[in-house]
């Protein structure tokens, strides 16, 4: 008995301390530690604006709130009215045409089509007041809106179709005293619902990102850091980083993961050595629209059926969101969305208005990269498919005039013709139209970088590498171990291993040979 407890006592003893020994703690990554200290403190407004006399007037209009503002902020409207967000606009470079000015003035989309001659409609999202069409004022100071990105009183929006005047029905004094640094709401009240409803675009920004988990979004999650969109998305004079990758075309003031994390945010280095080639989205971001359902595709050759009393209609999918409509046509929803994977250098090109194509489908923006390009990573991406309006005489996408009050102006969305709403809308934008028409399939890709889940949930290698089913079966140009076959390389490994096998076999001969030799010769001693 007592040599059993000996036993039992020793036996501890020695766990606990071969426990001790083998035990390693795991390193702590420093960067993620510093990043998580500097975004726990919540924002605290540093000035009270409800304290201003010239505040607290009674306001008629909002041009009065931007007058008040720029009083005492008096040189801000001037870089407001340099900045994209007001201008729609900005010098890029692009392939094969030099310097030009690129965005929503001029560059088609496949979901909603462009903003030209639909201002009125469009401008909901715009930083202004007052764009009811094409003649906007840019330099009229007292039409910035300042109330849109600064109100923190969660009360101000925008009118629909009031050419980006606030909803009547908004309280100015009240947002005028209430503003500061932009909350996420101030950001997502245009990028969260643009192209007609919530998640439409971009499918890995939605509202749900206001109040979020985790695994929906490790860096906005309430449950978590809960960081804002400004967080990342500075704005140092009024400029914002990190461009928007359907309107602008060189690799400039894109923003990156490693801007926070560094070139080395893992503790393993095989896993760093894959940041050369591979995004960090490509593996952190494993499905996007992870909350609500993203438009996938777009028909608009399906637009205009009418009900039996000659009204617009609408049809609801089982997830209540529109699966058609007489206006706009058929779409696809779809949530929890793996991407697609692309080679992306940041550089892009679009199709802009007046641009003349006969390929198709038509890509509106294509993203530029490959295997052999050294810039390139491979980036998750949210394709949109569908068809749109096009002459095949001109052999350009056409603008149709969407948006009017009335009939009788030529809208589509009022009178239901494509041939008075081509003949409007090319028109507006001072280009020809033949007065014939077709619907042509086009492409547009949407990067994704938000939604971003938890480590643990992260792709693993045999996501990629293997030989069926992987996330990147569809990438051409290279070599991938585990994925793809190479006779040169597999006769390699083949002949590595059987030498290592042999080599092995021959080392342990050896050993054996020479232990019975030793043995034999003591023997003779």
């Amino acid at each position: 008995m007592n040599k059993t407890i000996t036993f039992t006592i020793l036996g501890t003893i020695v766990v606990l301390l071969l426990t001790q020994l083998l035990h390693r703690e795991k390193p702590l990554n420093w960067k993620q530690y510093e990043l998580k200290q500097q975004y726990t403190s919540p924002y605290s407004p540093a000035v009270d604006h409800s304290q201003f006399t010239i505040l607290q007037k009674e306001f008629k209009t909002p041009q009065e709130v931007t007058e008040a503002c720029i009083s005492c902020h008096n040189q801000r409207h001037h870089e407001v009215m340099a900045s994209s967000h007001w201008n729609w606009d900005r010098l890029e470079y692009v392939e094969g045409k030099g310097i030009e000015r690129l965005g929503k003035k001029n560059v088609l989309n496949n979901f909603c089509i462009g903003a030209s001659g639909n201002e009125q409609s469009c401008a909901k999202c715009h930083i202004g007041f007052g764009m009811s069409n094409n003649s906007f004022d840019f330099e009229a100071a007292r039409n910035v809106d300042c109330m849109v990105c600064h109100d923190r009183s969660e009360e101000y929006f925008k009118g629909a179709a009031l050419a980006g005047y606030p909803d009547r029905n908004v309280n100015l004094n009240k947002v005028a005293q209430s503003v500061g640094r932009p909350s996420n709401i101030n950001c997502g009240s245009c990028h969260f619902y643009s192209g007609g409803g919530n998640n439409v675009k971009h499918g890995d920004l939605e509202e749900a990102l206001l109040s979020c988990s985790r695994e929906t979004d490790v860096h906005m999650a309430s449950n978590g850091i809960n960081m804002s969109c400004v967080d990342c998305h500075e704005g140092d004079e009024h400029q914002i980083k990190g461009k928007l990758y359907s309107v602008s075309s060189s690799n400039i003031n894109r923003l990156s993961c490693d801007g926070c994390h560094t070139s080395q945010p893992h503790l393993s280095d095989v896993l760093n050595r894959h940041g050369s080639k591979v995004s960090c989205q490509t593996c952190h971001i494993p499905t996007y629209a992870k909350e609500n359902a993203t438009k996938m595709a777009w028909q608009w050759s399906k637009a205009g059926r009418l009900d039996e009393d000659g009204k617009a209609m609408h049809e609801e999918d089982s997830l209540g969101n529109h699966s058609y409509l007489s206006i706009k046509g058929e779409f696809d929803w779809q949530t929890d969305v793996e991407p697609e994977y692309y080679w992306f250098n940041g550089e892009a090109q679009h199709y802009q208005l007046g641009d003349t194509v006969s390929q198709f489908p038509i890509q509106v923006n294509s993203l530029l990269g490959d295997a052999k390009d050294k810039n390139s990573k491979i980036y998750p991406v949210k394709v949109h498919r569908g068809d749109q309006i096009y002459d095949p005489q001109t052999k350009m996408l056409i603008q149709p005039r969407l948006y009017a009050q009335e009939k009788g102006d030529s809208a589509y969305w009022k009178d239901f013709d494509w041939a008075l709403a081509s003949e409007a809308g090319m028109k507006d934008v001072g280009l020809p139209f033949s007065g014939q028409y077709e619907f042509v399939e086009t492409e547009m890709y949407w990067p994704i970088n938000h939604m971003v889940s938890p480590k643990e949930q992260a792709l693993s290698c045999n996501d990629c590498h293997t030989r069926n089913d992987g996330r990147l079966d569809q990438l051409a140009g290279f070599y991938m171990p585990g994925r793809d076959y190479n006779k040169w390389i597999d006769l390699g490994g083949k002949l590595f291993l059987m030498g290592s096998i042999i080599g092995v076999g021959i080392h342990a001969l050896a050993r054996y040979i020479n232990k019975r030799l030793k043995s034999k010769n003591n023997t003779i001693q």
